[in-house]
């Protein structure tokens, strides 16, 4: 029950990171002007490292355990569509965002700018579904 709680959480984290990241804080990178956007992006990832690092291991780790280990009498395929959800947004991060951001950090390409935040609703989108399931899982442990 613990590790379902402890995903539940983290997930849940992500979820509400990934809406503000989604919804403010990437549509307003266009507004940050050219002469300082290099020096912004930049500090932009080092600080998001701190941010989202520590709560994607501990959801990715949570979510690998709960599929080798269901807790109670629990199925394994709610656990393992979640982490295959997981897997998803951790490829969309790779082929996607990282790109984007590599690109925006040698100054600001609107091209770049807008595919981000087009290709982040992915992101975004998968985290909500998981946030369900983590939620739907923790009610299932709960009435075992």
């Amino acid at each position: 029950m613990e590790i379902a709680l402890l995903h539940t959480f983290a997930t849940i984290y992500m979820t509400g990171l990934i809406w503000f990241v989604q919804v403010v804080h990437y549509p307003l990178k266009a507004l940050v002007g050219s002469a300082h956007f290099s020096a912004y992006q930049e500090s932009h990832k080092n600080r998001t490292a701190w941010v989202v690092g520590p709560p994607m291991l501990i959801e990715a780790g949570s979510a690998l355990w709960l599929t080798m280990v269901p807790p109670g009498d629990t199925s394994r395929l709610w656990p393992i569509v979640g982490l295959s959800l997981l897997a998803l947004i951790w490829i969309s991060t790779a082929r996607f965002s990282i790109r984007y951001h590599h690109i925006l950090s040698h100054g600001f390409d609107a091209h770049a700018h807008k595919m981000l935040v087009r290709t982040n609703w992915i992101r975004t989108a998968l985290w909500t579904i998981r946030s369900f399931l983590a939620l739907f899982l923790l009610y299932s442990i709960s009435g075992s």
